[in-house]
């Protein structure tokens, strides 16, 4: 199935000259849910991963199923203020301003090979702070897996030298 044919695009969502890529679309088509999550998981079963980390909100769809169809512990990556236990946090740079992004601190153990999983690719500044707190708690993230990327915006760069794997490719900002 061509993923791409089952994701809509939302113009001027959230503002004005933003092409949303939304994914709800998607969900709502389980075959193509399915697609999504058997080619990441004949991709990662190999990797001999011990755990995946799911980056809020959509990244928990994804990465929540994919941790259940590996049988491995899916480790959430939220806004601060949501984990209840003892967490570690690290900031990030948006257009206009600064973000967040907290896990666990014992979540991770030293020598952890994770993956980290979201829905979209756009400018890699929340996941390159997710990379950066798995780093901290002494785990390794192996690649970054996402179901769209949007090339123009280097995310993929920002990222680098983490390896990124995506399923579909939209070339517009």
């Amino acid at each position: 199935m061509d993923l791409a044919s089952v994701i809509r695009n939302i113009p001027d969502f959230p503002k004005p000259g933003i092409q949303f890529k939304d994914i709800t679309t998607l969900l709502l088509n389980p075959e193509a849910f399915q697609q999504v999550i058997e080619t990441f998981k004949n991709r990662y079963d190999a990797y001999s991963l011990d755990a995946l980390v799911g980056v809020e909100a959509r990244g928990f769809i994804f990465g929540g199923a994919l941790a259940f169809a590996m049988s491995l512990p899916f480790i959430p990556a939220r806004k601060p203020g949501k984990l209840p236990g003892e967490t570690i946090q690290e900031s990030f740079a948006l257009e206009y301003g600064t973000d967040a992004v907290e896990i666990h601190r014992d979540a991770i153990q030293p020598g952890q090979r994770l993956l980290i999983v979201d829905d979209l690719l756009a400018t890699g500044g929340t996941v390159a702070a997710v990379q950066r707190l798995v780093r901290q708690l002494g785990g390794e993230a192996v690649e970054a897996a996402f179901v769209i990327e949007l090339p123009l915006l280097k995310g993929r760069e920002v990222l680098s030298p983490l390896p990124v794997f995506s399923l579909v490719e939209f070339m517009v900002e």
